[in-house]
């Protein structure tokens, strides 16, 4: 019987052309025509049922398997996110970036030629599947989140049911040998919100400042006061991360200004936690400028969910890394990760799991550009693990029922 890696290696150089083909046209956000027009040319003469996002360029493709089967045929959903960042590349590379400002900075090129790869494998075994496969090429990850709009246009139904399980990975280039998988069950990444801040004053001269309301040194309590809150209010073992990563206000030295801002990421790993840091933060802000005599207007918007793995989804996931490719290719991470993913909606109505894989080009990964920088460099030859792994989850996924 062939296997999944064997198929793997069988398709290694049209995944691995398809990733530096993306590599070259890097799109943002939700409207992908180039990214959406190579999956489809990727995927076409493959038996499959294709549906188009009518809201962006989504792909959905169902494989329909032709085992035999009783009762109800389990489905399972593999999912690759297709957009880039507004990134301008310095990786040296003959497939470097040809839209000005734009590069595949996360690796999603990879997923997504991963993900044409798992489709690829499917479709030569599909003998073998009692059940159905579909698969989620998603834009919008980076931006405005595309996975709950592919969600509310019907992907998790696309097979006629409800998915059973669904599946999806992240390839990174630094932290981690190459070639390394890695996960957790539970919280694995964090839930991003935004805390954005205008303190309103009264603007006067600098050097009269009891003539106006000074709104500056007002935000910098605040910005202080945050830390503190979150050092006293919070338990140390269900953390919270708040970056001011913006704060402006003033035009001159000597003139005090009418107003000041402030904006915040909020990571949390707890729905708990991130209802109470909402409430919390909104309060400490609106209080504090009433005591100096100010006003505020503050929004709290809220972002990505916690992304949650199944514990027994990830117990199988992990059972299958280790039978395929060894042991020593799976690390359990002993904390979650403080970035997010869109990921974590589809994970929120489907028990699942999101792994990790490094695709760290260098023999240091610490030392390695991370995702996101324009020096981030994935090497591809990764891509054939990938794809197996997809597969083989999908297989014994629906095998198990």
């Amino acid at each position: 019987m062939t296997s999944t890696l064997d198929l793997a290696e069988r398709f290694r150089s049209e995944i691995v052309d398809l990733r530096r083909a993306l590599h070259q046209v890097p799109e943002y956000d939700l409207d992908l025509p180039k990214t959406q027009a190579l999956v489809l040319e990727a995927l076409d003469g493959l038996d499959l049922e294709i549906t188009l996002g009518k809201e962006l360029s989504s792909v959905t493709a169902v494989l329909r398997g032709t085992a035999p089967s009783e009762g109800v045929r389990p489905v399972v959903l593999l999912r690759g996110d297709m957009d880039a960042l507004p990134v301008t590349e310095r990786v040296d590379v003959p497939f470097k970036s040809q839209h000005p400002g734009m590069m595949h900075a996360c690796g999603h090129d990879l997923h997504v030629a991963g993900l044409v790869g798992a489709a690829k494998i499917l479709h030569a075994l599909r003998d073998q599947l009692a059940g159905d496969v579909v698969f989620m090429f998603q834009p919008g990850e980076e931006t405005t989140g595309g996975a709950p709009i592919m969600i509310r246009e019907g992907v998790l139904d696309a097979a006629g049911r409800r998915a059973d399980a669904a599946y999806g990975l992240h390839v990174g280039s630094a932290g981690q040998p190459f070639g390394m998988w890695s996960s957790k069950p539970g919280s694995f990444m964090a839930a991003a919100d935004q805390l954005h801040v205008r303190i309103v004053g009264a603007g006067t001269h600098g050097s009269t400042p009891y003539r106006g309301k000074d709104p500056i040194p007002v935000a910098c309590e605040m910005v202080t006061a945050l830390q503190t809150m979150i050092t006293r209010q919070f338990d140390v073992f269900d953390p919270v991360v708040l970056t001011v990563g913006r704060i402006a206000g003033g035009t001159k030295e000597n003139i005090i200004p009418d107003d000041a801002f402030f904006d915040a990421t909020v990571r949390t790993f707890s729905e708990q936690t991130r209802a109470k840091v909402q409430q919390t933060s909104v309060r400490l802000v609106e209080s504090m400028a009433a005591a100096h005599g100010l006003t505020t207007e503050v929004q709290y918007q809220i972002g990505y969910p916690v992304t949650v793995n199944n514990a027994a989804e990830y117990e199988f996931a992990r059972e299958t890394i280790v039978d395929v490719f060894g042991p020593d290719r799976f690390r359990e991470r002993a904390n979650p990760r403080c970035g997010a993913e869109d990921m974590s909606y589809v994970l929120n109505e489907v028990p699942g799991v999101y792994l990790n894989l490094s695709a760290c080009a260098t023999s240091d990964p610490e030392a390695a550009a991370d995702n996101h920088s324009p020096l981030a460099n994935f090497d591809d030859s990764v891509l054939p693990d990938g794809s197996a792994l997809l597969a083989e989850l999908a297989i014994r996924r629906i095998a198990r029922g």
